[in-house]
Parts: structure tokens; sequence; C-alpha cells
């Protein structure tokens, strides 16, 4: 099949960057994104390209060039269905948090409706592409849904898992690693497989383009976040270590970083990892293999989890213990909400779980973010604690949207946020932080001025110099 028309459900992190160097790749495909969020779709038409609702480092370009030459965002989901060949599934797959496998299972409800919606509407053979991270075995329920309440339509459901790294979104996806793509092993399943490898093969070399079994693709995609975020874990373990003995995490990752067994990448000691996918993949792995009664495998990918949330209570703790072991109406300032650089999403941020921990405590935080707004950074905490409605708590641990406005200011210009503050932590790699004036900055906050750097980033030596208190991760 040759194909000429592409439908994309869900305009996110993954949807939209994805289909737009799609498009940009292959002006000869019309490419349409459709979500049901208006505002959303409204920010991808927007003349104005600062306005895209997703920031990634050339995402801009790339959206101009293809936008309404053969790439569309609209809220008409049904027409872009029915005229599609090929529809990718890329919606929201969040961990339950209420019923079978809470706090760990994937919740599949977006999907199955996205199924049921295609199945009422499609009228001819189309090919369903799973790019969202979802459980192995979903592709199977995927298709009993489709083909019990289609309408009489044959369809192929491949999966297609995404490996973007966010702040690098875009050249990760004109320059992959890999394009992994499972499908059936029938005759049908083949020739959906080869379609979709054509539509990659238009910028990616065939030896990157790797096809399977549709189990091994689901499951490679958990395993593969699982495997990174281990690295992560790993390295954070050794900073607690590092920070005892008087050793320095970055010598030891360079060291160990220098095995071509081993390698250098993601044993960057920080405050601990974040994003859409980490945690919420390993969790979700953990649920599979308790499912399978795999209690020892599931006990090991959980202490990753476990990891890191000891990284970041540790770092939490370690402001409340170097500020007299009280923080209580105390300004801390943060210097980021992203997860990581260059990119504006919030998801599983380090800095949302040290701010509840240091709130707690009635500290008056005050946060600067290049490409996070305030609202986010609200809408973060809030859905933190209303999470904990109905669970038991320690009296007074549970903080209402009006307390949490009191205590957490915003601030658009980073020198107000760090005006007359006890202290500041770094939770974001931002460049920017690089360049500040830091005498001017240690000169208007109080004295001792502390900075805890949770990602590294910092010329300690220099802050040291200036008069600055530096606490830095995996640095004894």
């Amino acid at each position: 099949m040759k194909i000429t028309n592409i439908c994309c459900i869900g305009a996110g992190y993954v949807g939209g960057p994805t289909m737009a160097v799609l498009a940009q790749k292959c002006p000869h495909i019309k490419v349409t994104v459709v979500d049901l969020n208006k505002q959303r779709i409204a920010d991808w038409n927007d003349a104005d390209l600062n306005k895209l609702p997703i920031y990634e480092p050339g995402l801009a370009d790339v959206v101009a060039e293809a936008r309404n030459r053969n790439l569309f965002f609209s809220t008409e989901v049904d027409t872009a269905i029915d005229e599609a060949q090929m529809i990718f599934i890329s919606v929201n797959t969040p961990t339950k948090t209420f019923g079978i496998g809470k706090g760990m299972a994937a919740d599949l409800k977006y999907i199955e409706l996205c199924a049921r919606q295609i199945a009422k509407v499609s009228k001819d053979d189309k090919i369903i592409v799973e790019k969202s991270t979802l459980p192995v075995r979903t592709a199977e329920a995927l298709k009993t849904i489709l083909n019990f309440t289609g309408n009489g339509v044959k369809f192929q459901v491949l999966s297609n898992p995404e490996f973007l790294a966010e702040g690098t979104a875009v050249t990760d996806l004109h320059a992959p690693d890999r394009v992994l793509i499972g499908g059936g092993e029938d005759a049908e399943g083949q020739e959906a497989i080869a379609a979709l490898v054509e539509v990659y093969n238009n910028w990616v070399p065939l030896e990157n383009i790797l096809t399977t079994r549709v189990w091994s693709s689901e499951l490679s995609k958990l395993t593969a976040n699982a495997f990174l975020a281990q690295r992560v874990s790993s390295i954070n373990a050794i900073s607690a270590l590092c920070e005892q003995t008087g050793a320095d995490v970055d010598e030891v990752a360079k060291a160990i970083g220098m095995d071509s067994r081993i390698g250098s990448k993601f044993l960057k000691a920080s405050v601990g990892f974040g994003g859409s996918c980490f945690q919420k993949d390993i969790l979700n792995l953990v649920y599979i293999c308790q499912h399978y009664n795999l209690q020892e495998a599931a006990e090991y990918w959980l202490q990753v989890v476990k990891m890191n949330d000891y990284q970041e209570h540790r770092f939490a703790n370690n402001i409340m213990k170097s500020l007299f072991n009280t923080v209580s109406s105390k300004k801390i300032a943060f210097l980021g909400w992203a997860f990581k650089k260059d990119t504006n999403d919030t998801r599983e941020s380090a800095a949302i779980y040290v701010a509840d921990e240091l709130l707690q405590d009635r500290a008056e935080i005050h946060v600067y973010d290049p490409k996070v707004s305030a609202a986010q950074v609200y809408a973060d905490l809030e859905y933190l604690q209303s999470n904990r409605i109905g669970e038991f708590v320690e009296k007074g641990a549970f903080l209402s949207s009006e307390e949490i406005r009191k205590l957490v200011t915003v601030h658009t210009e980073p020198y107000a946020a760090l005006e007359n503050a006890h202290a500041i932590a770094v939770l974001t790699e931002w460049d920017e932080f690089k360049t500040y004036d830091w005498q001017k900055i240690y000169d208007a906050m109080l004295k001792p001025a502390f900075v805890f750097d949770g990602r590294n980033v910092l010329d300690v030596s220099e802050l040291e110099a200036i008069g600055f208190q530096v606490k830095s991760i995996g640095k004894g």
C-alpha cells in the first residue's frame, strides 16, 4: 500500500513533533494531527510560532516549513480518520490512579476510546500505528476492539514506539538511532510493516529501520527506558556515597564511562530523573512482572524508582538541614521547573517533589523557569495534592490550592526570584543559569547564602570565591 494520507490522534509531546518532521520529510503525504483540545490545536495553528504548545529547539522551523503545505492541525477527528490510510495513536497513557494496578499499570482508557472511534468512523481498510508507550499485548487488545466493533473493514495494528529525548526531539527525529516497527507475522501484517517502512525510508536509511514481532516492539520501549533510568539511579546511588567519603561523582562517572562495556551516557548525577516516560514505564514493567508472578524481577525494577525518590528526598532534606533544620517562612528560590533543559515539559519533574517536601515545612518558594508558565507550576503542585485526597497522610500534609498559591510565587524574571532568598536550588540545567551575574545575586541574598546545585552545572569555585555556601550532588 502506498501511503499518501496519514492521521495522528494526539497533538502532544510525541504526536506534534513526530508528525511535523514526518510531513517535512514527506511532502507527498498529507499529515493531519487531530486533538479534542481546541486550545492546543489553536496554538499549533497560531501565526506566532513562539506560541506553539510544545517547546523544542528547531521545532518552530519545521512547523513553519510544512504547516498548511501538507501538515494540518485540526479538531475534526472523524473527518481525518475517515480520509486516512494510516492512523497513528499518540494519546496519553498515564499511570492509573485508582482501581486494579493503581500506581503502576498504564491507564489505557484513551487508547480504547481511540480504537472505538476509529472502528466507528472507518469505511475502508486502515493501518493503525501505536505511537504511545503501551504495555505488552496492547496491540492484541486494539485489534480485538477494532475487529469486533467495526464496519467490516480490516485493520492491521503496528507498534512503532518513539525513542525521543525531550530537548533534542527534532534532532532525534531527523537522524534516529533506530526506528522500531513491530507487526503481524502473516502476509497482511508484513504488508503493513512494509508500508510504514517505506514512509520512514524517505529520510531514514533502511539499515536503521528494525522490524520485529509486535510484542517485541512493545516490550523494547519499556525495557529501553528502564535501562536508561537504571543508569541514572545507579550513579545517583553512588553520589550519596561520594558526598560522605570525599569522592567526586563526576570523576567516578568519567572513570567508569571510559569502559567501552559501560559507556558514558546517562551517568550524570543529579537530583533525579523526571519526564513522562522513565518512572511510568518502569512501574508499568513492574506491574507486568507482578502479573506474571515474577516477583523478584518486579522488585529489581521497583528499586530503580525507589532510588530516584530517595535522591529527591535527600536533596530536599539537605536544604532543610543546611538551613538550620527549618525552612518555615524562608524564601527558597528555584531555578528551573521543567524536568530537563530545552523543554517546557514538567511531568514528573524533580522540582515538583522537592517543592512539595519544602512546602510541608511551609517554605516560601519562588520559581523561575524560562519556558514554564505559572499556571503549569500551580497545576503540577495541585495535581500532586489531589492524589492525596482519600489517602492517609500526616495531619497538615495536604495543601489546598489557596495555600499553594500563597506559598509559591512564579516569576518571569530570574533576579526577582533570587532577591532576598535564603537559598537557591538549581532544579533544571538551563544553560542561561551559568551566565547570570552571581555577584549581584550574592549581594541581594540573605547571608549565609546557600546554593544547592541539583544538576552540577554551576562553577563551584567561582561561587565559593564570591562567598556562597555551595552544596553539589555527589561532591564530598
